[in-house]
């Protein structure tokens, strides 16, 4: 893959994480370092083919930004995986939602927004005293 920038180490995706997907998925298996490094690239050119085709069809769509159905509809041949492909996104949009939702301070707190206003107010009147 070509880099505009001439820096590759700014395209490719963190080894450790690749490592740990392949120890995840195949716990008893040795991999060589040099068959770590292609699937690295692997991984790498997959992503820019896909984020390119996706990248064209959002422009088609005179959209400026690349949504998820312009990924799935992009499935490079990939298309009997479109099934799975959906049901992890949705799996993502409810885990966002959740970590939405729980760093949400004044949820985690259990205290009525009316009353935490009336807390913050009485504060106010001390410190103008």
């Amino acid at each position: 893959m070509a880099s505009s920038s001439g820096n590759d180490d700014d395209l490719t995706i963190p080894r450790a994480a690749i490592n740990k997907m392949i120890k995840e998925t195949l716990p008893n298996v040795r991999v060589a370092n040099d068959a770590r490094e292609l699937v690295v690239n692997c991984c790498t050119e997959f992503i820019h083919l896909i984020s390119s085709e996706a990248n064209e069809i959002c422009n088609k769509s005179e959209k400026k930004t690349i949504s998820p159905e312009h990924v799935i509809q992009g499935s490079l041949g990939f298309g009997s995986y479109i099934s799975e492909v959906k049901e992890v996104l949705q799996e993502c949009k409810t885990v966002a939602l959740k970590r939405r939702k729980a760093s949400s301070r004044l949820e985690n707190l259990g205290i009525p927004e009316e009353e935490l206003l009336r807390q913050q107010q009485e504060l106010f009147a001390k410190v103008s005293e």
